[in-house]
């Protein structure tokens, strides 16, 4: 259902006639993978390929559009309608009888079928959505009404060291638009040119502003790039901008879920640096898809699984926590591989509509908190309105990130979001309702700038990626390594020397690590992906 700092209403869509499911059908292969891997400007634009080969981010297979003949083919199926599709999963989303889903089996490129209700599959995982379905809000500015929340996260300080967004891409991953084309409020916005395209992934088409629509992406849009001269200033004033519609208000089906891998797909292509999703999954019209509490677990909902994807490629996913209190997180902010932002009112004390972090989730969550109890935001009207809900939280402190990558541009989006975590309130004594607690962007910064300063030891490591044993260069003297989880987990210490160069990580699990080495008092990190 559709939440907002107002709850909307969701009505549930009966069907007549012969019940209609949904599907992911996976497909066997792709067209011309390796050509398309050795010229990759012919899938991704320079911008997202320079962004990989800053952070060691490879080109690979899931980078390959899906194959439009399979497309084509099973659109002309009987009773099948196409919906969505996913290059990373090399999947369309469809929609037609059980009957007819399943025929598609007999296709020669069909390698699976995944309905959406798990009852009909022999074996599956599912999950939900809006986190209440929304999760709802230079140099020197006058931030009016917006103060308290920028100021909450010390976003103004970064402002006052002209960090506010430049050169940072986000993608606004929501509901409609409307008016953003024309309002007083992002003008400074479309006179930079800094809403560098649009697209409504539920209607196959670029009409993102039109007043039907829902007014929710609005609102989150102007926490970030919002701008009325000595009334309102976003976290983000002078990022870029996408605006992408993958929210269906009028019913709550998994289709959207595959609506916003196809988005974080195209985010991806285009160089985006940050999406921010004020969205969450977990209950569905048909109660068959509705996902399990057990299910909040990172790994189960397509979009979950989406959002882990987007984070290897070197997207930094800002979400919505939800809206649900007890019920818990929603998806995608089950995911390990997501920055969770919980609600704060302005006093920094938990938004009593804020979603709990349970025990079902592999990491804490909430990550980090932000105000998003009474926010500040502009409407479609272009007033400054208050309104609540984690939706805004979410914005509020994407843009704030935004200006701290700006600062810190050779981190990567592991390594800025564990500096937003260390940075908050309670970081030695997290817990489900705040997360880390509050952060502290411009302390983050320092944090970060002293990092960089120590990274000057002459030492190099390789192979890595690695599977296993990872050697040193070590040109005199002892080092003492130390291993982190990108949470900041310690996992453990080494004595390296020239005799023993040195470390064997083949018993850790797949992911990234950062190695801290020390010699003389003088440090270096490197981060590590062990395979």
């Amino acid at each position: 259902m559709i939440r907002v700092l107002f709850f909307l209403v969701a009505f549930t869509i009966f069907q007549t006639g012969v019940a209609q499911e949904d599907a992911w059908v996976f497909l066997t292969d792709k067209e011309n993978v390796a050509t398309a891997i050795e010229n990759p400007i012919s899938i991704l634009t320079q911008k997202a390929i320079d962004r990989k080969q800053n952070f060691n981010i490879p080109i690979d297979a899931r980078d390959v559009p899906v194959n439009e003949s399979y497309i084509t083919q099973i659109k002309s199926q009987s009773g099948i309608s196409v919906l969505a599709k996913s290059k990373w999963f090399n999947t369309v989303y469809v929609r037609g009888s059980e009957e007819n889903i399943n025929a598609l089996s007999a296709l020669s490129f069909v390698e699976s079928i995944d309905f959406a209700n798990n009852n009909l599959n022999t074996s599956k995982a599912k999950q939900d959505k809006f986190t209440n379905k929304f999760q709802e809000e230079l140099v020197t500015f006058n931030y009016g009404n917006a103060s308290n929340q920028t100021e909450m996260i010390s976003v103004d300080n970064l402002h006052l060291n002209n960090y506010t967004g430049t050169g940072i891409t986000i993608a606004v991953l929501d509901a409609g638009f409307p008016n953003a084309n024309t309002l007083g409020g992002f003008e400074r916005l479309r006179n930079a040119g800094n809403i560098k395209g649009v697209y409504d992934f539920v209607n196959r088409d670029l009409d993102v502003y039109n007043t039907s629509q829902h007014n929710h992406g609005t609102l989150v849009l102007s926490t970030m790039a919002g701008y009325i001269e000595n009334e309102f200033v976003g976290t983000a004033p002078d990022a870029s901008y996408y605006l992408f519609i993958t929210e269906d208000v009028s019913s709550e089906t998994p289709a959207e879920e595959s609506y916003w891998v196809e988005a974080a797909e195209r985010a991806d292509s285009l160089g985006v640096d940050i999406i921010n999703t004020s969205l969450g999954y977990k209950t569905f019209d048909n109660a068959n898809y509705t996902y399990t509490d057990a299910e909040m677990n990172g790994t189960t909902a397509f979009i979950s699984r989406g959002a882990n994807i987007a984070f290897e490629k070197g997207l930094l996913l800002v979400t919505s926590a939800g809206n649900e209190g007890e019920d818990g997180i929603t998806a995608p902010g089950d995911s390990s591989n997501t920055l969770t932002i919980g609600a704060v009112d302005a006093s920094g004390n938990s938004a009593w509509f804020s979603s709990v972090g349970s025990n079902f989730q592999p990491t804490q969550k909430p990550d980090v908190v932000a105000q998003g109890q009474s926010s500040a935001l502009i409407n479609e009207n272009n007033v400054v309105v208050a309104a609540n809900g984690t939706s805004f939280s979410s914005p509020i402190l994407a843009g704030g990130i935004a200006c701290l990558w700006q600062a810190l541009p050779n981190f990567s989006n592991a390594e800025i979001m564990q500096l937003v975590r260390e940075s908050a309130s309670q970081y030695s004594a997290p817990d489900n309702y705040l997360g880390y607690g509050i952060p502290n962007l411009f302390a983050a910064f320092n944090a970060g700038l002293l990092v960089a300063s120590h990274n000057n030891l002459q030492i190099e490591l390789y192979p890595n990626p690695s599977s296993g044993k990872v050697f040193f260069k070590v040109q005199n003297g002892d080092l003492q390594v130390s291993v982190f989880s990108v949470l900041g987990k310690f996992v453990g210490e080494y004595a390296v020397s020239s005799e023993a160069p040195e470390i064997d990580l083949s018993t850790l699990q797949a992911g990234l690590y950062l190695v801290k080495v020390i010699q003389n008092e003088t440090v270096k990190t490197f981060k590590v992906l062990k395979q």
